[in-house]
Formats: C-alpha cells, sequence, structure tokens
C-alpha cells in the first residue's frame, strides 16, 4: 500500500486566498472546507459548504500518476 501525502505549506509561508467571483484558471481548493475544484473562468461560491475563499493548488504534471502507483 502506497501512502499518499498531501503538501501543505509551513505556518509561516504566505499562502493567497482567491474570492469568489474572482477571474481564475487552473486548480483551487475551499479554505474551509478542502473541495477541489478545476476553473477556467471564475470561482464559485463552494458547492459543498457555501465558502467563498479558495487556495490555488500548485499544478504538477504528473501528480496524479505518481500517487496511483
Amino acid at each position: 500500500m502506497h501512502e499518499i501525502s498531501t503538501s501543505r505549506p509551513a505556518p509561516d509561508e504566505y499562502v493567497p486566498f482567491w474570492a469568489t467571483g474572482a477571474p481564475a484558471k487552473g486548480e483551487f481548493h475551499c479554505s474551509d472546507c478542502g473541495y477541489g475544484v478545476t476553473i477556467h473562468t471564475k470561482l464559485p461560491r463552494c458547492p459543498m459548504c457555501g465558502g467563498g475563499a479558495w487556495e490555488q493548488t500548485e499544478w504538477h504534471p504528473f501528480t496524479r500518476d505518481r500517487q496511483l502507483t
């Protein structure tokens, strides 16, 4: 069995938040509940918890392949 870890910034690192309605493109996670979305236009209100702040996820082209193997 492989262990999957999610990298989170250290407590002293700055993490920018994006507001609902902001023009955006990429992968984002709700800062309240962690729900993930892929956006190509503007950020929605979180469909799971109704949150309005998002954190952008770093994109790595082979992350999914590494996690599944």
